[in-house]
């Protein structure tokens, strides 16, 4: 499943052979900005997703998140909010209990 957000894309799908453990991937390319931007930008994407996305999507989620242009000019609360945007259209589609 897709969804795009202005400044995310972000893929999710079930995990088959780990179906208690949820993940996370992070891709932020260079036109985003320099090494400093690029990686602020992966540790807010991991620290949003440790602090609730985890828990608002279902055991055993495999989560890519792709930051698109802009991403790295965002205050961490807009970010949380976009992928929490993004979790919330994904969860029905992806179907599953939360816990």
């Amino acid at each position: 499943m897709r969804f795009q957000s202005p400044h995310f894309v972000v893929y999710a799908s079930r995990l088959e052979h780990e179906p208690e453990r949820s993940r996370l991937g992070v891709t932020v390319s260079r036109r985003i900005g320099n090494s400093v931007l690029r990686n602020r930008v992966k540790r807010r994407v991991r620290e949003i997703f440790r602090k609730g996305l985890r828990a608002s999507l279902p055991v055993g989620t495999s989560l890519v998140v792709i930051a698109r242009g802009g991403a790295g000019a965002l205050e961490s609360a807009t970010i949380d909010d976009e992928l929490m945007m993004a979790a919330r259209n994904l969860k029905g589609r992806i179907g599953g209990r939360g816990d």
